[in-house]
């Protein structure tokens, strides 16, 4: 029973190394104040956001999560997806408490895992910004210039 309760506690302090807070995605495809309400009511529809605010001018959504929810990002670009728009850039904000970030080497946050691009080794602090530069979450364009290669899924092309 000890040994269950030890690897519990380890799990859990590895687990809460690093909390994505929010999202700041952009879309593309928006014409009207009916568009955004529907990107807008997709999103509301994940279990894990707490709040969306739309910026309709920079077709912009600033989405908070619930506190130690399972934050999913392909969940919000396919709501987006299905709502009939597309995702042109994905910056999360994500707190981090003394992850080691190593040069080719995907960190793991929770369910989800980080390749930083043109990052040397370091220990990350606090809140940083982390822009996901996948496919469906920059532009096509932006994309196509970057030539990552195919990760696994669950793993994210990202720069700070």
């Amino acid at each position: 029973m000890k040994s269950l309760l030890l690897f519990f506690a380890i799990a859990t302090s590895l687990a809460t190394k690093a909390q994505v807070t929010k999202v700041s995605l952009q879309a593309s495809g928006l014409t009207c104040s009916m568009c955004s309400n529907s990107i807008h009511k997709a999103l509301n529809t994940l279990d894990f956001v707490d709040k969306i605010d739309a910026d309709i001018k920079t077709y912009t959504f600033e989405i908070s999560f619930k506190p130690n929810s399972n934050v999913d990002f392909d969940k919000i670009r396919t709501k987006v997806e299905n709502a009939g728009f597309t995702v042109s850039g994905f910056v999360a904000t994500i707190y981090f408490n003394n992850v080691e970030v190593k040069n080719n080497q995907p960190v793991k946050l929770g369910n989800k895992a980080f390749l930083f691009a043109n990052m040397k080794e370091a220990l990350l602090n606090g809140v940083k910004q982390v822009k996901v530069m996948d496919k469906g979450f920059v532009s096509s364009k932006e994309f196509k210039s970057n030539a990552f290669p195919i990760l696994s899924p669950g793993t994210y092309h990202a720069t700070m």
